[in-house]
């Protein structure tokens, strides 16, 4: 510390931390932008931070060290949140992730295995200054220089200067739809503020300008006067299954000649594959994937649809089909109010819903009980249901092969091959192979309760499980030995649907893009049940080719899935990336009319649940 008493410079608290937060903001551009030499951040970041610290010489006449560490402590709260949200969701944090802030201490053991060490290194200078100055008589000495006041003219000045930069960097790019873009434009700061003052209202379409007409005619849609397959399943039971992170890639994989999912594959060899379907989810998840699949409406802007859609009286798949004379039931091992679900069910109007308290404390690892307790308690209460003289719709949630799939060593059943054991990638595959076995042995409890030969099944996967910016080198390495080539958005996006019991045209592969909106009305399609009052944003798989997905999370806003590819947005649809179907291969060549018509559906579909009847 005799360093620090013998440098005049480093009393200037302003001098000190403008030195800290260059560091820092280092560190996290090197983690979020991948840039480790961040030069810009000199421009976008420090002028924030220059101009709270202005406020603080400004206006404090004593404590003027403690609020510089305020400062730091909050600044650097602010950095290491949007590293780990970044590693988490892959898009930058903003200040409305706070409704959320129940639901992520929930899944904190998934958030804290994405961190290095060295994120860590954020909070260093914090311990070490917070112990000298509090501790230290040296300390304690350099900490009543520190609190003389400094020369407010000079300060007023730097002021005027930082915050001209910081308007200098926000205006110019407010228009960008690139929330990745826009936060390297602005600074991760600068960003963060704007979010607070900006103007995020949805311009609202009036409600019967939103006709079905509309949809079919921004996605391109040609409704077939006798679709093929058209209520083949008529009468059927609908067991719909939402496979836990499940990638499509899984799917046939075999490793050093193992297997990895045998007895998915196995169903897949008789029934309809698609293999270019992909997540449709947002920031919650599993439980957006339940809103999704039972609406066919887009994710909310912000938020889970848990949260902002489920004061609505929702227009849904079980009420389309208890209209239709099914019964109809959802299980999931997990507590019912995680991710506020128990008003989503309310909300879609499911008969009844089977959760924690149905499934007990049997066999219990991440959030509840296992598949094989999940599965085999599905399996006893879908046989009583087959007994009460109508059919059933019922969603069948699994969760074993959740994140961050340490599963307990008593349910490993395959042996990883030594270059994947204690990687990211390996843990993973290891836990979908346990699943698809808690799997297989309810597809053989569904033929010997007699009900899988009266059932469509529909098994997709509910988001992905291997982000690309969640893996180490040593991950992405392994991913592209499994692919052939690079690991790319296309991919991590990518979920499979199987459709079994649909018809009698045997096993196919079916190419045409889909996603999770669409599997409404596929299966209304299958069961013969009309969608003709039921405005869908969704289409019949069975009947369409061409296809546009908007995508809402995990990838910057305006992205979208098209026939032609994915396509991402720099600052505008000009400079934008484009990437080769997960199945595909051909070269991408998505156009600024398919980017704004997805633009429009969202907006369409975000117009139309929230002027829909309040939930009575």
């Amino acid at each position: 510390m005799s360093f620090i008493n013998g440098k005049r410079w480093i009393v200037k608290p302003f001098i000190f931390f403008t030195l800290i937060f260059v560091l820092k903001s280092f560190l996290a551009w090197g983690v979020i932008f991948g840039d480790m030499l961040p030069w810009k951040s000199l421009l976008t970041e420090i002028p924030f931070v220059w101009a709270l610290f202005c406020i603080i010489e400004r206006f404090s006449s004593k404590r003027k060290l403690g609020y510089y560490m305020t400062v730091n402590l909050l600044v650097t709260a602010i950095f290491f949140a949007a590293i780990m949200y970044f590693k988490y969701y892959g898009v930058i944090v903003t200040y409305h992730a706070l409704e959320q802030v129940n639901q992520v201490t929930a899944v904190r053991n998934s958030v804290f295995s994405l961190m290095d060490p060295y994120y860590l290194l954020i909070f260093l200078d914090i311990i070490v200054l917070g112990y000298y100055f509090l501790r230290n008589k040296k300390g304690r000495d350099l900490k009543r220089k520190i609190n003389q006041q400094g020369r407010k003219g000079i300060v007023s000045v730097v002021f005027i200067i930082s915050l001209g930069l910081c308007l200098f960097n926000i205006l110019p790019n407010q228009a960008s739809m690139n929330e990745i873009k826009k936060a390297q434009e602005m600074g991760i700061l600068s960003y963060e503020a704007y979010t607070i003052f900006a103007n995020e209202k949805t311009d609202i379409v009036k409600s019967s300008d939103i006709t079905q007409e509309a949809i079919n005619k921004l996605k391109g849609i040609s409704p077939t006067v006798k679709p093929e397959l058209q209520s083949a399943a008529k009468g059927k039971n609908l067991i719909i299954i939402q496979l836990e992170s499940f990638q499509s890639f899984l799917l046939g994989l075999k490793l050093d000649g193992q297997e990895v999912t045998p007895n998915l594959n196995h169903l897949m060899e008789d029934s309809l594959y698609f293999p270019n379907f992909y997540q449709m989810v947002g920031q919650g998840n599993t439980s957006d994937a339940e809103f999704v699949v039972n609406t066919s409406f887009y994710i909310p802007p912000r938020g889970a649809a848990t949260m902002a859609y489920v004061d609505k009286e929702l227009p849904s798949l079980p009420r389309l089909l208890k209209e239709n004379g099914y019964q109809t039931a959802t299980f999931h091992t997990n507590d019912v109010e995680f991710w506020n679900r128990g008003e989503l069910y309310s909300s879609l109007g499911w008969d009844h819903y089977y959760d924690h308290k149905f499934f007990g404390d049997e066999d219990v690892f991440f959030f509840g009980a296992s598949d094989d307790v999940l599965y085999h308690k599905t399996s006893d209460k879908l046989k009583e249901m087959s007994t009460q003289g109508q059919p059933f719709y019922a969603q069948v949630i699994s969760m074993s092969a959740h994140h961050p799939f340490t599963i307990p060593e008593e349910k490993y059943r395959m042996k990883l091959p030594e270059r994947y054991e204690g990687t990211f990638v390996g843990d993973y595959i290891r836990s979908q192979n346990y699943a698809d076995e808690a799997f297989g042995q309810f597809v053989e409890e569904l033929k010997a309760n007699g009900i899988w030969d009266n059932s469509v099944i529909m098994i997709y996967g509910d988001h992905m499980g291997l982000p690309i910016y969640s893996l180490d080198h040593d991950d992405k390495e392994l991913m592209s030995e499994i692919y052939g080539y690079e690991y790319s958005y296309a991919h991590m996006t990518n979920i499979p649907l199987l459709i079994h019991g649909g018809g009698n045209t045997g096993p196919q592969i079916l190419e045409q893009v889909g996603g999770e909106i669409d599997i409404l009305p596929t299966a209304a399609g299958l069961l013969g049940v009309s969608l003709e009052n039921y405005l869908h944003f969704g289409q019949n798989l069975l009947t369409e080719t061409y296809n546009i997905l908007p995508e809402r999370y995990y990838l910057p806003s305006g992205s979208f899935i098209g026939t032609s590819g994915l396509m991402i947005p720099g600052n505008s649809f000009e400079d934008n990336t484009q990437y080769p179907l997960a199945a595909g291969g051909k070269k991408p060549a998505a156009t600024e009319d398919e980017y704004n018509r997805a633009l429009r559906l969202l907006q369409l579909s975000d117009s139309y649940v929230t002027q829909l009847p309040d939930k009575r």
